[in-house]
């Protein structure tokens, strides 16, 4: 994840009920304005325990896959790959409605699939 301290234009105090106070390079709370439509994308970040979290809500809707892919831009450095993931509904676990967490493990390279798996590739020529 990058140096938190990068992103303190959008910085907020994180609320009592969550240890209060600003964060750091570590973790703190962030209103970060959508890329779609300026909406104010409320996002908490934190490093521990061996992963990246950033989970991204909104007020009355989830946010959507071009807001989800600024947030990871934002957070996550160019040549790392965070993942949302999709568990057992047994295992879900929510605390807010709307809200959609990026997740990245530090001691595991998340494994992807083949490029051409997902589009063909374009031909040299």
């Amino acid at each position: 994840m990058r140096k938190l301290s990068d992103l303190n234009c959008f910085r907020i105090n994180l609320p009592p009920v969550m240890g209060g106070g600003p964060g750091d390079d570590f973790g703190g709370a962030f209103i970060v304005p959508s890329n779609v439509n300026k909406e104010p994308l409320r996002v908490i970040a934190a490093v521990g325990g061996g992963w990246d979290h950033v989970s991204v809500s909104l007020e009355n809707r989830c946010p959507i896959w071009m807001e989800m892919e600024w947030i990871k831009r934002l957070f996550f450095k160019d040549d790392e790959t965070a993942m949302q993931l999709h568990v057992p509904p047994a295992d879900h676990i929510s605390c807010h409605p709307y809200c959609l967490h990026l997740w990245r493990p530090h001691r595991s390279k998340i494994p992807r699939p083949p490029a051409i798996m997902v589009a063909p590739t374009k031909e040299k020529g």
